[in-house]
């Protein structure tokens, strides 16, 4: 087993209609609006950007994100990314009765010096604060599209 790689799959029930969903999510610069563990997300240019995280843990991580696919009619949203973490994220959108179900998936490496060196003992913390960062990020997407 490679301690320094993580697999995550979350699922989001919403209720809103897939492409209200996807409007929101693709406008990455605004998560820092409604997640909370989402600190900072800074443009570079139309497919890039620097993202800054912060949940339960006092570390931050920072990651530069390349889209890869916008697909607004299949309803995926896919970015690489390199930095603290290496790999990509994955949002898969599909209609479940009036609402969306928002299907999230990430495959990584842990890059940050700090945290390879955490990762045996580190590994359910790390795992734990990315639990901790998707509900926060379904409670605070939920409120918006409410709004």
């Amino acid at each position: 087993m490679d301690w320094c790689r993580y697999r995550f799959r979350s699922v989001w029930r919403l209720a809103a209609p897939p492409a209200a969903v996807y409007g929101v999510l693709e406008r990455a610069e605004e998560y820092p609006l409604w997640w909370p563990q989402v600190r900072e997300v800074v443009p570079l240019d139309e497919r890039t950007g620097t993202a800054r995280f912060r949940s339960l843990l006092p570390y931050d991580l920072v990651v530069t994100a390349e889209a890869r696919r916008r697909d607004p009619d299949a309803g995926v949203l896919e970015v690489g990314m390199s930095g603290d973490l290496d790999g990509w994220a994955r949002w898969t959108l599909t209609s479940e009765g009036a609402g969306t179900r928002a299907l999230y998936e990430q495959e990584v490496e842990l890059r940050s010096p700090l945290m390879r060196a955490l990762a045996v003992p580190g590994r359910p913390f790390f795992r734990a604060n990315h639990a901790l960062m998707m509900r926060g990020g379904r409670r605070g997407l939920a409120a918006h599209l409410r709004t």
